[in-house]
């Protein structure tokens, strides 16, 4: 039988546009009716898609972490793309491993459904179905589904697309993610698509998203907040009003009455009133969602985002803060920050760099933004780093953290005193750069009060136990609210006086 083009081209558009595959042969229960309905994408759907078709077009390969809120097709998408992969393309091995047995059953009979109600001219034959397995015989393709259960599930399939579903509650995830290391080849075609809701700081799917913010990572980080989703929304009684915490949540976050009010009877309803289970499985932010388990942190969350989204003019002194960080695999951040009165204007984060790299990204930034002062951490790494600048005839100061507070009666060490003082400066409004690692580092200490009741920042050694990595981009930026040292001599050409401490 002869093919038109017309044919032709659908055939052609079905193999390599998902985004035309999905709506004319994929069909999904409805949640309100049951009925199956095409996929038509969501928000949340068509955001992921976008980033991986993004990610896919620049590195050949697809390697994304996803955060997201309960029920927002993330998996409905993946196993949606993976069967569209392995249904038209020969020699593919699709595997998914969930956290449960259920879930694993959930996924492979939304799998089925795919399958069983694909239009019959691209729906491929199949061989030993059975309860978590489609083997496509003729493609010589195969669609596995799996449960995380014992430390070497999964470890023997070989697989070109793989879906990790939940991985924060993976029990042996450590050692499962060794296993996909091995079995999906680093190669162009493949895709991994690791996924989870919030379990708290410290387990493998939140060390993974600290790197991947921090751009050590393959994977790129995937934020999914709750309120795209249009089926979260609920019509308020007309005498209802939202209480002051929730309004600044839905100003920060651009939300309206019906989606506050879902928000409250969700979190009166399912969660007994804790707030803190609602952000975890309903997050607004990645922070927000690792939250559960340290909800009384140093600055909060919505302060932030609200910085992120203003837009302050730049007046006074301009000073800098260089926190360096010496160049081992898995270590800390170098991190330069300038403010310039209420604003943060200039924001630079490095990763395994030697000293001398950083004395020359350091000199660059010096340069590019002339800054009247620089305050460099000289503990360690830094003591050399601040010594070589002032060779250079940089207007460098040396703090050290760990030297005792100005301010005795408020504070016991100087790093606690720039903290607390940045604390204060952000009680006003404030321009900070929008920046997913900068975010991560301002909301991570926890505060504390020591045996003289003087403000107490939570140690970088406390932060680490509970899984946390050290707050470079708080602490460049608690550097500019150090007093400068005396005698340090200021930028050639300017007459700006000297600042005082409230000053800056």
């Amino acid at each position: 039988m002869q093919v038109t083009d017309a044919e032709r081209s659908k055939l052609v558009a079905l193999r390599s546009d998902f985004e035309y595959y999905a709506p004319r042969c994929l069909k999904v229960k409805d949640e309100d009716t049951g009925l199956l309905v095409p996929l038509v994408a969501r928000i949340a759907q068509r955001y992921l898609h976008e980033r991986a078709e993004s990610q896919r077009a620049t590195t050949g390969k697809v390697r994304l972490l996803v955060l997201k809120g309960r029920r927002q097709g993330v998996s409905s998408y993946v196993e949606g793309r993976f069967y569209w992969r392995t249904s038209m393309t020969p020699g593919l091995q699709a595997r998914i491993l969930t956290h449960l047995q259920e879930a694993t059953d959930v996924l492979f009979a939304m799998t089925q459904r795919y399958h069983d109600n694909c239009p019959a001219p691209v729906r491929p034959s199949t061989k030993n179905e059975s309860a978590k397995a489609l083997t496509f015989d003729k493609l010589g393709s195969e669609f596995l589904v799996a449960t995380a259960g014992s430390k070497n599930t999964g470890r023997s399939a070989n697989a070109h697309l793989f879906h990790g579903s939940e991985v924060a509650f993976w029990e042996h995830a450590v050692d499962h993610m060794a296993g996909i290391g091995q079995i999906v080849p680093n190669a162009p075609g493949t895709e991994i698509f690791l996924e989870s809701t919030g379990n708290g700081v410290g387990n493998l799917f939140h060390s993974m998203w600290q790197d991947a913010v921090r751009g050590r990572s393959d994977y790129e980080a995937v934020f999914i907040p709750w309120f795209w989703e249009r089926k979260y929304r609920l019509t308020p009684p007309a005498d209802w009003r939202a209480d002051g915490d929730a309004i600044e949540y839905g100003e920060v976050y651009k939300l309206d009455r019906e989606q506050l009010y879902w928000r409250e009877r969700k979190t009166l309803t399912d969660f007994r009133g804790e707030a803190s289970y609602f952000d975890q499985e309903y997050p607004a932010t990645p922070e927000l969602a690792f939250r559960r388990q340290a909800v009384d942190t140093l600055l909060k969350i919505a302060r932030i985002e609200r910085a992120m989204a203003e837009k302050v003019e730049a007046i006074g002194p301009k000073i800098m803060g260089i926190d360096p960080a010496e160049a081992e695999e898995g270590g800390d951040d170098t991190v330069f920050v300038l403010r310039q009165g209420r604003a943060v204007t200039g924001y630079k984060r490095f990763h395994g760099r030697n000293t001398m790299e950083i004395v020359g990204l350091a000199a660059r930034a010096i340069e590019e933004w002339q800054p009247d002062f620089i305050n460099v951490d000289a503990g360690g790494l830094g003591s050399g780093i601040a010594d070589r600048l002032a060779e250079l005839n940089h207007p460098v100061s040396r703090v050290m953290f760990g030297a005792r507070a100005i301010e005795q009666d408020l504070y016991g060490l100087r790093r606690d005193e720039m903290w607390g003082e940045m604390v204060k400066w952000f009680d006003g409004i404030v321009q900070l750069p929008n920046d997913e690692a900068l975010k991560a580092d301002l909301t991570g200490p926890i505060k504390d009060e020591d045996s003289s009741l003087r403000f107490k920042l939570e140690t970088k050694k406390a932060m680490r136990k509970r899984g946390l990595k050290s707050p470079d981009g708080g602490d460049a930026l608690a550097l500019t609210f150090a007093v400068p040292a005396v005698g340090v001599a200021k930028r050639p050409n300017r007459s700006l006086e000297r600042p005082s401490w409230r000053a800056m």
